[in-house]
């Protein structure tokens, strides 16, 4: 059996450094977007792993253009 861990909004909030806040994320619940989220009762819980896929799902990724070299000496 596979053991999920489950984050409070405050333990979110303080992985993503505070730039989440609890609020925000209460915000985001009622409009139904942000990370998913397990409801038992009145307790708000976020799994690890969906709080993953999340990130993975917003990453940007950053590449060279094609044909610019970057490392280029000579002002040009």
């Amino acid at each position: 059996m596979t053991e999920s861990k489950f984050l409070t909004p405050e333990e979110v909030s303080e992985r993503y450094r505070g730039s989440v806040s609890p609020g925000t994320l209460r915000n985001w619940r009622s409009m139904r977007i942000g990370p998913s989220f397990v409801k038992i009762g009145k307790a708000v819980l976020y799994p690890s792993s969906e709080l993953d896929a999340w990130d993975e799902k917003n990453k940007v990724s950053c590449r060279a253009l094609g044909g610019i070299d970057v490392h280029r000496k000579d002002g040009a």
